[in-house]
């Protein structure tokens, strides 16, 4: 993989990583049943970025540890910010622990990538250290 798809495939995994932070404030606001119909609308959203994202990413990237399965069944688990506030507490900290597993792999798959980006830098050492520069 060339360097500037890396780095390209880097910014994408942290921007799903951002989306994904964005669905737990989301879970936050259902739980808390404070949440608006704009919210709502952006909740919509952030799933549909969560899902679009998910197969540029897989189409790159081999993860064991984040399958479509796992994110597609978080995300229909979660049809609304409505349906989730009216989950009892038990079923909400299960989708929070889908959550966590997911975005746990998806900080995983950003090492890795950050691991073959020093391997295909100039010097490239663990934090710039161990390789010298030909």
């Amino acid at each position: 993989m060339q360097k500037h798809n890396i780095e390209e495939l880097i910014a994408q995994v942290e921007n799903y990583l951002e989306c994904l932070k964005q669905f737990n404030q989301f879970l936050t606001r259902a739980r808390d049943k404070k949440f608006s119909t704009e919210e709502e609308v952006q909740f919509l959203e952030i799933k549909s970025v969560l899902i679009q994202q998910l197969e540029v990413i897989l189409a790159a990237v081999q993860s064991e540890n984040m399958t479509r399965d796992d994110v597609h069944g978080m995300i229909s688990t979660a049809p609304s910010l409505r349906a989730l506030s009216e989950f009892n507490d038990g079923s909400l900290r299960g989708v929070e622990s889908q959550w966590h597993k997911i975005y746990i792999a998806g900080q995983c798959i950003l090492g890795q990538l950050k691991v073959k980006q020093r391997e295909t830098g100039k010097g490239g050492g663990f934090f710039g250290f161990g390789k010298s520069s030909s």
